[in-house]
């Protein structure tokens, strides 16, 4: 069976302290709770990833860097490598989000080397990809999509899906003024599936995590992760409030 799960990315957001607050108390909140086959993630900023990973150790919270560069070490200005990265205890990363891709400039095979890279170091991806608003308009985005994950994990052994968690962002729904239905998100993540089978087989296809990245709340969550093919979130906003996102979290 798949897992569910609740991953928050808080993008930009906090210092040190505000990132240790936050954790603690989405810890403390998830103590007592039983999440059947759910798990917590949380992405802070690369300054606050040691501080927070080492106190989500041992707890029901994992810890997710937001970024990472596909060299080992070297001349990269501003960049962490999967190695600095499992140094802290870190062993999830987010790859290709949609304002890294848009930016940063990371293309598909920039990203197809980042995944490569944090693979060899046996690190966990959330692979994220989606259309921007002129795509979805111009009916352009099941292209879009598959054209994105062929080019950044095609190239990969069936083994290594293991170890792949996807992450659905309708980039035309994200501060646009427009509102993706939970309908629209069960009809993306179900030709996600499909073309993944399609591609390697349907264990694969069926025991591969597909987040959805749209602007989850508190009050949408549930009927959007009722969906078949919808299996959690990658969350922004919501993340950054620990009742907010604790409630996500219990929201299957």
């Amino acid at each position: 069976m798949r897992k569910q799960i609740v991953a928050g990315n808080w993008k930009m957001n906090n210092d040190l302290e505000a990132s240790k607050s936050l954790v603690k108390k989405i810890v403390k909140g998830l103590k007592k709770e039983k999440l059947k086959n759910t798990r917590v993630i949380v992405a802070p900023t690369f300054v606050s990833l040691a501080k927070v990973a080492n106190k989500a150790k041992g707890t029901k919270v994992e810890v997710a860097a937001q970024n990472m560069h596909f060299e080992k070490s070297g001349a990269f200005t501003g960049e962490v490598s999967a190695e600095m990265l499992k140094s802290v205890g870190v062993k999830i990363v987010i790859l290709g989000h949609s304002e890294r891709r848009e930016y940063f400039g990371e293309t598909d095979a920039m990203l197809a080397k980042k995944v490569d890279a944090a693979l060899a170091n046996n690190m966990e991806i959330i692979f994220c990809f989606g259309e921007v608003l002129e795509e979805r308009k111009a009916n352009k985005h099941f292209d879009v999509v598959e054209s994105q994950i062929r080019n950044g994990l095609f190239h990969l052994e069936a083994s290594a899906w293991d170890s792949i968690i996807l992450a659905y962002e309708p980039v035309w729904a994200i501060g646009t003024g427009e509102t993706a239905s939970p309908e629209q998100a069960q009809e993306m993540h179900a030709f996600i599936r499909k073309i993944v089978a399609d591609e390697f087989n349907d264990d694969i296809a069926e025991n591969v995590s597909i987040l959805y990245g749209g602007s989850v709340n508190p009050g949408n969550a549930k009927e959007i992760f009722s969906k078949e093919d919808v299996d959690g979130g990658l969350i922004g906003g919501a993340a950054l409030n620990a009742e907010n996102f604790i409630t996500l979290a219990k929201s299957f």
